[in-house]
């Protein structure tokens, strides 16, 4: 009764849009189809005994230079982790093994003396300082810098690490509920932001250090003052650009929990710290990368230290013995290379004389025992006749 309506194949291959076929072949460059030239050397006793050789005669040289202006640089170390827990006021000597130095063209050792004076502040809190004495028995040139170093503290810690707020530290009135998850435990007290928040901040290294003194002054007078100063003792990207001056108010911060001392009332117009200005700050928050680490203080890039006894005081506001570590005051010149660290060219020649060695060893057994190269007899498909590799595998 109805007439069925009969489809063409042809009518419907008409109606449908050709799909286009993308191909998965890479193009046809030298590249994408590892066409590169390429060169694989032949490692032959006659080319890597020679190089073993040359890397010696190239690393030995270096090594001893590196290891030559490194150890020629003048240093003084002294450890007064110990100064505060002293029983008297009267200068002792520093144990030995607290103290280390290395002066060039002298063999006069220097002598060291301590003291600490306990008072009490406004707040009734106990106030250290201590006095140190110490002798320099050569002058020593421009540029002088004064670090701490501390030991057994792990900057490097994962969560310690990222306990900041980058925009905070930059300037910006961040809001408490805004700080970055990081800066936790340390985000807010009294739902308040804490001004910085985390722990790097909240850890700062507070023990100050005054410029040393020189006691029996050649000119006659009774002191001279050596002035190191904190300025430019940063990187200049940290001046410039990663800390600013906050937009905070005073009254809508409070300072990190460790911070009381410094900061007993709070924040208020007078001491609202400046992130930018303050570069002994600035150098604890580059966080360090292994336990033992130095922080620059101050310099004296201009005047010679003349020798002589010199005193300086420390005030003792950083405890060490909660974690186990140590405490020191550093003096140092300055090479080409940095300070004394002789690693870099102990490493250098521990490397030239492994390749020496080495070079040394395969060059006996090349005249005792040689291989031709290219044998066959040395191919465990000819040693051992045909091998079946599909049972191998």
């Amino acid at each position: 009764m109805f007439r069925r309506k009969v489809f063409d194949s042809s009518d419907d291959m008409s109606v449908q849009t050709p799909s286009t076929h993308k191909s998965r072949k890479p193009p046809n460059t030298a590249f994408r189809q590892q066409r590169l030239k390429a060169w694989q050397p032949i490692l032959t006793p006659k080319t890597v005994i020679p190089l073993l050789f040359v890397l010696a005669a190239i690393f030995a040289p270096l090594g001893i230079a590196i290891f030559y202006t490194t150890y020629n640089v003048h240093n003084l170390v002294v450890d007064y982790s110990a100064c505060g827990s002293l029983p008297g006021t009267d200068f002792v000597a520093v144990p030995s093994d607290r103290t280390d130095w290395h002066f060039r063209g002298t063999s006069t050792n220097p002598d060291f003396k301590w003291r600490v004076i306990n008072e009490t502040d406004a707040a009734g809190d106990l106030v250290q300082t201590c006095y140190l004495q110490f002798t320099l028995p050569v002058d020593l040139e421009p540029p002088l810098f004064l670090y701490y170093s501390l030991t057994k503290f792990y900057q490097n810690h994962r969560k310690y690490v990222e306990s900041y707020d980058l925009y905070q530290l930059g300037g910006k009135a961040v809001p408490a509920k805004s700080l970055l998850k990081t800066c936790a435990p340390l985000r807010t007290r009294d739902d308040k932001p804490i001004y910085p928040c985390g722990l790097i901040a909240n850890s700062f290294f507070n023990d100050t250090f005054s410029s040393p003194v020189l006691l029996n002054a050649k000119s006659g007078s009774n002191n001279e003052t050596y002035i190191m100063a904190s300025d430019d003792i940063t990187w200049r990207s940290d001046v410039k650009r990663r800390f600013m001056r906050t937009e905070y108010r005073p009254e809508d911060v409070v300072p990190p929990p460790d911070w009381a001392k410094m900061f007993p009332q709070g924040y208020n117009l007078t001491n609202m710290p400046d992130l930018g200005q303050w570069q002994h700050l600035q150098n604890w928050m580059r966080t360090a990368a292994l336990p033992t680490f130095f922080k620059l203080y101050s310099k004296n890039t201009t005047a010679q230290l003349s020798s002589g006894t010199y005193e300086v005081q420390i005030g003792l506001n950083y405890p060490v013995s909660v974690f186990g570590g140590t405490k020191s005051l550093v003096i140092t010149t300055n090479s080409i290379l940095g300070g004394r660290n002789m690693s870099l060219g102990i490493i250098y020649f521990a490397v030239a004389v492994l390749c020496l060695v080495c070079g040394i060893v395969f060059f006996l057994q090349y005249l005792i025992k040689p291989r031709r190269m290219g044998e066959h007899n040395f191919l465990q498909v000819l040693r051992d006749g045909p091998t079946n590799f599909r049972e191998q595998l």
